[in-house]
Formats: C-alpha cells, structure tokens, sequence
C-alpha cells in the first residue's frame, strides 16, 4: 500500500468568499485561485454507481505543504450538494494521492474489499483520478483517493509557490 499522508483537506461552502475570509485568518493561506463551474461529466464521472452530472465552483490555496480546497456545488446532485443537504457547510474530506494509477485503483479496491465501497469516481480534465469513500467512522464524511498526474501537480505546485 502507498505512503498515505493526507496532500489536503476540503470544505463544502454556500459561500467561497466567506470560507476563503475565514480560512486566509485560520490557516493563513494567503491567495485563493479559483476554478468556476468545474463540471464533472456523466462520460468521465460516477456517483452512487450512476452517471454524475454535476457542476461547482473550486477555489484552492495551500497552508503549509497543505492544499486546501473549497467547493461550492452550483447544480446536479453529487458529494458536495449532498453533504451541504446533509450537514451544511464544513469540512467535507481528507485528500491522499497515489503515485500511480494502478495505486490508485488498488487504493480503491482495497477500501471497497474493507466494506468502505467507492461513492463517486471519476477522471478530470488533465487525466487526475479521484474517489470518494464514506469515512463517518473517522470523523470526517469522506476520504478521497487521487492520482494527480504530472501536468496536474505543475499546476499545484504554481498554487503553491504564490503563497512564499
């Protein structure tokens, strides 16, 4: 199994302004890049074993080597409408990252053969691979497995650097 040190933590908001005000105080990440209407498509993206068509704002800054993520849903039931339906705004998951696709499908078999089965999954545009798991148990709704390919990480790595 792969080093499973956690990469970010996420919160499902109404309001990115808000959380982003918040947290800048809380964490002290600094600068916020936002990504709006992020859609995740019925082609590249499964909830609850179905074909997912949803919409969100994100917006991601990093505290320390820690990325940070808000998510605002905009429209379509998936993870974060519901977890806003459910509990209202707050931390929604823990984000690890496997070094490869092969982790990342074992990192999901493996959490699916434990009875934690895999509530979303999907591909994003860059080729980054992501699932959801339900982990009430540890005191946070969801555990997310990503594989942030190369491209994606480059990325990341620009939020990053904006915060020295």
């Amino acid at each position: 199994m792969p080093d499973q040190t956690p990469v970010q933590i996420a919160w499902v908001t109404h309001d990115l302004d808000a959380t982003e005000m918040a947290l800048t105080g809380l964490l002290g990440a600094r600068k916020w890049v936002r990504m709006p209407d992020v859609r995740f498509a019925p082609d590249a993206c499964t909830h609850r074993g179905e074909p997912a068509d949803f919409v969100a704002h994100i917006s991601l800054s990093y505290a320390g080597d820690t990325q940070v993520e808000l998510i605002q849903p905009v429209s379509g039931t998936g993870p974060y409408s519901e977890f806003l339906d459910a509990f209202g705004p707050g931390l929604h998951h823990v984000c690890v990252s496997a070094p490869d696709e092969a982790a990342f499908d074992a990192m999901c078999r493996d959490a699916d053969g434990r009875g934690t089965p895999v509530i979303t999954r999907g591909t994003m545009a860059g080729g980054m691979h992501f699932a959801y798991v339900a982990a009430p148990e540890a005191g946070v709704p969801y555990l997310e497995f990503a594989y942030i390919p190369p491209d994606i990480q480059k990325f990341f790595d620009y939020v990053k650097q904006e915060q020295q």
